[in-house]
This record gives C-alpha cells, sequence and structure tokens, in this order.
C-alpha cells in the first residue's frame, strides 16, 4: 500500500491545482465610464475617465488614438509623471485616469476644444479589442467629485 502513497499524492496535488487554476475561458470583460477632458488653455490637454474590468483575465492599455491629435498615456508616481507604453487594467478591478494621477496626454491638439465639444477617443488593449469613447469637453475647472 505504501508504494502507492508517493504517486497518489502527486496526482492528487495536480487534481486540486488544476481546479485552483481557472478556466481558459477566463477574459477581460472591459467598459469605460467617467470620461472627460477640462476645456484646455493651449495646444495641450489632459484626459480622464475609468477603464473597468468585470472579467476574469487581466488586460492592458497599450495606446490610445484620437481625432484631435496625437495622445499618450501617462503615469504619476509620487510627483512625477512619465509617459508609459502601457498600463495594466487588472481582473476584477479598474484602472482610474484622474487629475493628480494618470492620465492622458493630448499633444498638439487639431483645434481649439470648447466646453460642450466631445473628443473621440479609441483605447487600444494588449488582448481585448478596441473600444471607441466620447468625451465631453468640461469647463477648466470642472470636478467630477462636485459636477463643477
Amino acid at each position: 500500500m505504501r508504494r502507492f502513497a508517493g504517486p497518489v499524492a502527486v496526482l492528487t496535488g495536480a487534481l486540486v491545482l488544476t481546479g485552483c487554476g481557472g478556466s481558459d475561458d477566463a477574459k477581460a470583460q472591459l467598459s469605460v465610464g467617467s470620461a472627460y477632458m477640462p476645456q484646455p488653455v493651449s495646444d495641450m490637454a489632459a484626459g480622464f475617465l475609468d477603464i473597468a474590468n468585470k472579467g476574469g483575465a487581466k488586460d492592458e492599455l497599450t495606446s490610445v488614438t484620437s481625432d484631435v491629435g496625437p495622445v499618450s498615456v501617462h503615469e504619476t508616481v509620487g510627483q512625477a509623471m512619465e509617459e508609459v507604453q502601457s498600463l495594466d487594467v487588472p481582473a476584477h478591478g479598474q484602472l482610474v485616469f484622474k487629475s493628480g494621477g494618470n492620465h492622458l496626454m493630448f499633444d498638439k491638439l487639431k483645434h481649439t476644444l470648447k466646453q460642450g465639444d466631445n473628443v473621440t477617443v479609441k483605447l487600444h488593449f494588449a488582448k481585448s479589442g478596441p473600444l471607441t469613447v466620447e468625451m465631453p469637453v468640461k469647463s477648466a475647472t470642472y470636478n467630477p467629485t462636485t459636477g463643477h
């Protein structure tokens, strides 16, 4: 009986680990909310939004394109801002772009944007298809927590 104990333990451990591994069908389920751009005062602007992932797999935001000019993704750590090639969108989590934190940077705007305009952005991901978002231009002092 003892000569089977080792192989049985290994087989049982493998079955337990397989059960914990999750399904190959787990995918990111992405949606976007709270998108806005404060009215720019120059040919540069920032953009903010939330990317929610209700799925069981992470994804990565790899780039952003827009109808108003070039867009880069910036990460803020402490007081330092730097352009990054991608940002993770965690499984069952979200990636938040907010004032003072991660943000989209619009550079060399093709035309002047005013409060009430909409900017179309396309978010590109490593695994999921692109998402197109209409980003309303709000007042330069807009604060999403107060709505002003």
